[in-house]
């Protein structure tokens, strides 16, 4: 089992900039992704990374907004979002998976998920 506790979430106006953590511990883990989820609706996969060599891969909504990256000594994955806007609002959560592939998208592919942290993005 892999416990993920998130962090960093908050209050930011519209094209403002938020990180969130996520840090891990307990096995080592292959793939970490981040989702998000605004009230009734389904999960939405936002982007994932690899541990082994940092691959990425983003949804198009986020694509060129956001980034995300680890710190492996911190046994931390983050997310950079820059350029935020409304729609962005929604609760994020960080998920562990044990491989890297197309997979990654689906909230299926992940078998440990942190608290989730909110962000609100203000117009």
């Amino acid at each position: 089992q892999v416990q993920l506790v998130e962090s960093g979430g908050g209050l930011v106006q519209a094209g403002g900039s938020l990180r969130l953590s996520c840090a891990a511990s307990g096995r080592t883990l292959v793939v970490m992704g981040w989702f998000r989820q605004a009230p009734g609706k389904e999960r939405e996969f936002v982007g994932a990374i690899k541990w082994s060599g940092g691959s990425t891969y983003y949804a198009d909504s986020v694509k060129g907004r956001f980034t995300i990256s680890r710190d492996n000594a911190k046994n931390t994955v983050y997310l950079q979002m820059n350029s935020l806007k409304p729609a962005d609002t929604a609760v994020y959560y960080c998920a562990a998976g044990p491989s890297w592939g197309p997979m990654v998208v689906d909230v299926e592919a992940y078998d440990d998920w942190g608290q989730g942290t909110q962000v609100t993005v203000s117009s």
